[in-house]
C-alpha cells in the first residue's frame, strides 16, 4: 500500500476515534505508531526506532523523548507526542527544541496524532527553528503535503535531500505568507513597486492610498479569472454526463480511463449513467448514484511509481489492488460486480 493510501486510512481513523483518545499513550499507540510505520520504519527494530530515547541536556539527566528514528544507525529524527485532545503549544515546541539541541538529529516532529509539525535547523546549525518547515493535518492532507512527507520515508530518506526539501518547503511557506499579507494589506514597498509600473505621477499620500486600495482587488480579480478559466476549460472539454474537475483537483487521463472501465463493467448490472466519478486530492472515487456511501472503487493513481485500485468486500473494507495501467481494472471485474450487487440487493 503506497504512502498516500496509508495516510488516508490513518485519516479515517483520526476522524472516527480522535475524541476518545484522551491520553498521550493512547494517541501514540493508535495514531503515531501507524504514522511512523506508514513512513516505512519498523517499530519493532531498535536499529530503526528507539522509544523513550534519552536526551541529556544542561544539568538534566535522563530526560526522554518519545521516539528517536534512526537511518543508517544514526539518529535522524526525534518525535515528541502529545494527546490528540491537546493543542500543540509553544511550550511543547520549546521542550522538543531542548531535546533537538542535545542530540545529533537533523529533524524533529511534534505531533498529537492528527497534526504533525516538522522542524529542522535552517536558521542556525543544531538549533531547532522556531517555526516548522512543514505542518500537516492528517484529516485534510493536500497532495503537495504528501509529496513533502514522502521525503521522509525510510526507503527514500537521505539527509542532504531531506534538508534541501525542508529549505524549499520553508521558503515556499514564507513566500505564500508574504503574498497573502500583500493581498490583504499591501506594504509600502508593494505600493511603490506597483506605482512604478502604472503611473508617472508624483507618489503623494493620496496616490499611494488609491493604489493600495486597488492592489487587493487586483489580486482577487486575478484569482477569479484563473478559476473561471479552469472551470470553463473543464466544462468545454468534458462531454455530457462526464464528471467535471474542480479548480483544486487535476483529473488525469489515466483516472478518466479507469473510470470509464469501471463504468463499462458496472453497466452489466446498472444503467451506466448511475455510475459517476468524484475526484479528490487523495483519490478518485467511483460511486453508485453519486453517493459517497456507495463507493464502487477508488482509483489511487497519484503516485508516479505504484498505482492501486481500491475495491470493497462484503463488510465494506477497502482492499488495495496493485495495477500497472487502467486496463488492468478488467481483472477486478468480479469484485466490482459483487460490490454493485451487494448495494443493489
Amino acid at each position: 500500500m503506497e504512502l498516500e493510501a496509508k495516510l488516508e486510512a490513518l485519516a479515517d481513523k483520526v476522524r472516527r476515534h480522535a475524541e476518545i483518545l484522551e491520553t498521550e499513550e493512547a494517541s501514540k499507540f493508535a495514531l503515531v505508531n501507524p504514522f511512523i510505520e506508514a513512513l516505512g520504519f519498523d517499530l519493532s527494530n531498535p536499529a530503526e526506532v528507539t522509544p523513550e530515547f534519552t536526551c541529556d541536556y544542561g544539568g538534566r539527566r535522563g530526560e526522554k523523548v518519545d521516539y528517536a528514528i534512526r537511518v543508517g544507525g544514526e539518529v535522524a529524527m526525534l518525535v515528541e507526542c502529545k494527546s490528540t485532545a491537546s493543542e500543540l503549544s509553544l511550550k511543547h515546541a520549546s521542550q522538543l527544541c531542548r531535546y533537538f539541541g542535545a542530540s545529533d538529529a537533523r529533524f524533529a516532529i511534534l505531533t498529537n496524532g492528527a497534526i504533525y509539525k516538522f522542524f529542522t535547523d535552517l536558521d542556525a546549525t543544531n538549533r531547532m527553528d522556531a517555526e516548522p518547515f512543514l505542518e500537516v493535518d492528517i484529516r485534510n492532507l493536500k497532495k503537495s503535503e504528501v509529496k513533502g512527507l514522502a521525503k521522509f520515508q525510510r526507503t527514500d530518506f537521505d539527509i542532504d535531500s531531506a534538508a534541501e526539501a525542508a529549505a524549499n518547503m520553508q521558503m515556499e511557506t514564507s513566500v505564500i505568507d508574504a503574498l497573502k499579507s500583500e493581498m490583504t494589506t499591501p506594504s509600502d514597498e508593494m505600493v511603490r513597486l506597483v506605482a512604478s509600473h502604472v503611473t508617472d505621477r508624483r507618489l503623494t499620500p493620496g496616490v499611494k492610498s488609491v493604489i493600495a486600495r486597488h492592489i487587493p482587488n487586483a489580486f482577487n480579480a486575478i484569482v477569479r479569472e484563473r478559476l473561471d478559466a479552469k472551470w470553463s476549460s473543464a466544462m468545454s472539454d468534458e462531454p455530457e454526463n462526464e464528471p467535471a474537475s474542480t479548480s483544486e483537483v487535476e483529473t488525469t487521463q489515466e483516472e478518466l480511463d479507469g473510470f470509464y472501465i469501471v463504468r463499462a463493467i458496472g453497466s452489466e448490472l446498472v444503467a451506466p449513467e448511475r455510475i459517476v466519478m468524484r475526484d479528490s486530492q487523495s483519490y478518485c472515487a467511483v460511486l453508485l448514484d453519486d453517493n459517497n456511501r456507495k463507493p464502487i472503487a477508488r482509483l489511487r493513481f497519484n503516485s508516479p511509481t505504484t498505482k492501486y485500485v481500491g475495491t470493497f468486500d462484503a463488510d465494506k473494507n477497502e482492499e488495495m489492488n496493485a495495477v500497472d495501467e487502467p486496463r488492468d481494472i478488467f481483472k477486478l471485474k468480479k469484485q466490482i460486480l459483487a460490490r454493485i450487487r451487494a448495494m443493489e440487493g
